[in-house]
Parts: C-alpha cells; structure tokens; sequence
C-alpha cells in the first residue's frame, strides 16, 4: 500500500517540469524557481514551434513555393530592365531539397507559434506586475503580434526590390550568369523577415519602458533626432543584403513608429500628470534629500 500511494507523486515529481513554479505568497520566488520557469516558458514554446513546423510538413510544397516567389518576382524586374540578364538559382548537394523543405517548415512553424511564444513571454513577467501594468501587459500582447506580423509582411515584400536592385548592378552586354545558392538565398531572406517583425514591436517596447516609469515621453522627444539617425545606422546594419532599398524600407517605418510611440508616451504622461517640469522638479528635490 506505501508503494501504491508513492507512486503518483513519484510521477508528479518526474512531470513537474512541465508545469510553472507556483509562486509563494508574497509574490516573490527564488532563484532556481525563476530559472525552472525560463526552462518550462522555453519549453512550451519550443513544442509549439515543433509542433506547427510538424504541421506545415503536409503544404510545404506550397510553403516553397511561397517562400521562392521574391525570387521569381525579382528575376521578373531585372529581366524587365535588362532582357539579357541571366539569373540562375542552385542546389549545392544532394541533400539540398530537403534541407529546402525543412527550412521552410520551420520558417512557417516560427511565424505561426508566435501567440503562443509571445503569451509565454507575457507571462513569465506578468506576475511580478501589479493588476493595473497586468491590463496594459495584455493590451503588449494584442498589439505586439499584429506588429511583428505586420513586419514580417512587410519584410517579405520589401525582398523582392531588395534582390532586384543589387542584381541590377550588372553589366549589360555581357554573358555573366547571376548563380544564386538556395540555402544562402533562403538564409537571407529569413534575416530580413525576421529583422522586420522584431523592428516593428519598437513602439510595443518603448510603451512597456514608459509604462515601468523607465523612460519618459518628453525624454523620447530629446532623443528622438538621435535615434532617427541610429534607425537608419540600424537598418544599414541589420539588412543583409545591403541595398539602400532595403535599408529605408526598414528605417522609414521604424522612425514613423518610434513617433507614435512617443505620443502615446506622452498621452500615459499627462494622464499620470508628469511633464517635463514636473519630473524636473522631483529630480531637484531627490537632489537637495527631500
């Protein structure tokens, strides 16, 4: 009978990573505990991308299709400027379409897991937020996802014009065969879309800082022709295949958000009365120990 009574909860402990550390009372909890939640918030993510990558195995033929189509629109714009370019894309190794297949699975299971991985991120900091930041926390949640797809989108048709201009660059006239390999084609590409969707969650991010008391808008305002340059530092940098059209397709939506941003700051400002003279004279008086 001790034997039968110890089994489940012999079972309980050997399941227990797959359920979040239950927080104490006074809403605080310890080190491994946090570090036994990352484990689990990374695990069920991880599953979910698995388990949609999984899923997308029986329309991948479909996914290649949709994944190649910036190349194929891009070849169409450079032969229509110049009929004599030859483009030609390849497979290196025998084991090439498959890894294409793969690649295309797990690009799909990223994009369509992203509720649940971005709720798990939600909820490993909600419960160290009071009731009123949990509200808010929400509304990152509706408002970051439409966003990172949005950027992803607009990633996806931002490629094609990417491609486009840098093969452009080549000398008419001459028999030059433009050879592009599928996995480096495919590895950019997926930079590019996921350098756009995380970009455009910049105001989901500024908001939650504003919202934490970390920055201010009337702070965002002083920086704001600073970071405009660093948009464009940061999209020369982040696009990889380089090409200005890229760069200010990135760069001109981050600066359009980063406003927005701003003046959402700044309205949650005014309602919690803090102005750039008010938040000037707290800081005198932190100063002179009042």
């Amino acid at each position: 009978m001790a034997t039968t009574a110890t089994e489940p909860e012999a079972q309980k402990r050997r399941l227990g990573w797959l359920r979040p550390p239950k927080m104490e009372e006074g809403g605080t909890m310890a080190l491994m505990d946090h570090l036994k939640e990352v484990r689990y918030r990374v695990t069920i993510s991880a599953v979910a991308i698995v388990l949609t990558s999984l899923g997308s195995i029986f329309f991948y033929r479909e996914l290649v299709q949709f994944i190649m189509q910036p190349y194929y629109t891009a070849e169409a714009q450079v032969r229509a400027a110049n009929p004599a370019a030859e483009l030609m894309i390849t497979n290196d190794g025998v084991i090439a379409p498959f890894t294409l297949a793969v690649i295309a699975c797990v690009m799909s299971g990223l994009v369509l897991a992203c509720p649940v991985w971005m709720y798990q991120i939600w909820a490993f900091v909600a419960p160290g937020l009071v009731s009123q930041e949990k509200k808010y926390a929400l509304g990152f949640l509706g408002a970051a996802i439409p966003l990172f797809l949005l950027g992803c989108a607009v990633g996806y048709v931002v490629w094609p014009k990417g491609i486009a201009v840098m093969l452009g660059f080549t000398p008419e006239n001459m028999d030059i065969v433009n050879l592009l390999e599928m996995t480096a084609f495919l590895s950019m590409e997926i930079k590019i879309i996921l350098v756009f969707g995380i970009s455009f969650l910049l105001p989901v991010i500024l908001v939650a800082l504003n919202i934490a008391g970390v920055v201010k808008g009337y702070q965002l305002g002083r920086a704001r022709r600073f970071v405009i340059f660093g948009t464009f530092v940061f999209a020369a940098v982040a696009t990889p295949s380089t090409d200005p059209f890229s760069m200010l397709a990135l760069s001109l939506p981050m600066t359009i958000l980063y406003f927005l941003a701003e003046i959402i700051c700044r309205i949650l400002d005014k309602k919690k009365g803090i102005t750039e003279e008010t938040a000037s004279e707290f800081a005198v008086d932190v100063e002179d120990g009042k």
